[in-house]
């Protein structure tokens, strides 16, 4: 094992330990500082961006790619915005869940404590830095960051800003750490931490999800892949479906919550899609419809198999004519991600099985996937959506960062 990831784990381990009884006033002192620290150095966080920013381009990365990596005043605001709104929240730790007295007059107590250490392996988000930190921090959780090697500048900048501030406040050194060294076997290694971390979180695309799953001794929380369908039932009113399939679409391609593929009842077919498709190359989508969609679209591309499980991230979507919703269903347990799925319907009977029976951390009837977010849910910045049913699952806020353990208070009770 490299004794540079030995370091950060053992620092990282010495800091949880002291983090898990921090008071909450010192940990929102230490947060709001953020708070300032970031609105203050918008500048300094823009020129370190706009190395990234220039090194993608002359690589020639896509523009949804390039949209996920900028930081502007707007997003630097916003993210200022999301580690006030954590600071905002009640402090998980330390909260009764439920008490209750044993028979023999013991008092057991369920108690809610951090994780400890959190291992954070993400994708060319540099926001992902500041909210992960951030939400380790009023959990009681120290973290280890290993951002993407194209935002190395963004992430390394915002560490240190983030970190200044923390510590200035009271915050141990190493409750927050960058891995900036760019080999990437460090990963393997960062999260084979047995001794030192205790749950990997890897937020990106597919491939990073199942490398991290596979190569991982340490447990795993799986976040992100969003390959998210909307079903437009025989019984959708067009416009609210127009305007909820080009938002979920096109409002911003490159997240997991945008959809992937659109899922349109034979019925629907000659009454929705030539609006629709008018409506999605306008905003400049590429379009991949089925044989019989395709009818109703000139000039679209003729989809193929490996459409309907690609996440595209992209202005590019597949249409799929189904015969209903049970077909629809079948597709969606095939293809999707148990990310987010919709349903666009006038039909009660439809919505609710659509709801009952679809497998995902989100579903919903009439509205766009886009709401699938920690800040949306009330949440303030989230560390990923979970799309797997343990521990926790949809957008993680401070309280999925959290466990529980069980305190006894007896008096001599033997058994």
């Amino acid at each position: 094992m490299d004794n540079y990831m030995l370091e950060i784990g053992k620092k990282a381990k010495e800091a949880s330990k002291i983090l898990a009884g921090i008071d909450t006033r010192t940990k929102n002192k230490a947060l709001m500082s953020v708070v300032d620290a970031l609105l203050e150095n918008s500048e300094l966080i823009k020129e370190e961006n706009e190395k990234d920013l220039k090194a993608a381009r002359e690589k020639g990365i896509s523009e949804s790619f390039i949209d996920r990596l900028t930081l502007t005043d707007e997003r630097i605001k916003s993210m200022a915005n999301g580690v006030w709104e954590i600071a905002s929240f009640s402090d998980p730790v330390g909260e009764i869940v439920k008490g209750f007295p044993h028979e023999n007059g013991m008092k057991i107590s369920e108690v809610r404590v951090p994780l400890g250490v959190l291992a954070m392996i993400y994708e060319s988000r540099p926001n992902v830095t500041v909210d992960a930190a951030a939400l380790a921090l009023k959990s009681g959780n120290a973290i280890i960051l290993r951002g993407g090697s194209d935002a190395s500048h963004s992430n390394g900048i915002l560490e240190k800003i983030f970190v200044d501030a923390i510590t200035k406040e009271g915050v141990p050194e190493g409750a927050v750490q960058l891995i900036k060294n760019p080999d990437r076997a460090l990963v393997n290694e960062l999260v084979r931490l047995n001794d030192y971390v205790d749950v990997a979180i890897p937020r990106g695309g597919v491939g990073l999800k199942k490398a991290i799953i596979a190569n991982a001794t340490v447990p795993v929380i799986e976040t992100g892949a969003g390959v998210c369908h909307l079903y437009i039932d025989s019984r959708a009113a067009i416009e609210k479906a127009l305007n909820i399939a080009i938002n979920a679409k096109t409002q911003r391609p490159g997240v997991c919550n945008a959809i992937e593929t659109l899922l349109i009842h034979e019925e629907s077919l000659g009454r929705i899609l030539p609006f629709l498709a008018e409506g999605l190359v306008a905003n400049g989508v590429e379009i991949r419809a089925d044989e019989e969609a395709l009818q109703f679209i000139p000039g679209a591309k003729a989809a193929v198999e490996e459409d309907w499980s690609t996440e595209y991230l992209s202005l590019v979507v597949s249409i799929k004519t189904v015969s209903g919703i049970a077909e629809a269903i079948r597709h969606i347990d095939k293809y999707g991600t148990k990310h987010s799925e919709a349903i666009v319907t006038e039909s009660y009977e439809m919505a609710e099985k659509f709801l009952n029976e679809v497998d995902a951390a989100a579903v919903y009837v009439n509205a766009s996937t886009r709401f699938t977010d920690g800040g949306e849910f009330g949440f303030g910045g989230e560390i990923g959506i979970s799309t797997q049913k343990l521990h926790a699952r949809g957008p993680m806020g401070v309280r999925a960062l959290t466990t529980t353990k069980y305190i006894i208070r007896g008096n001599g009770q033997i058994r």
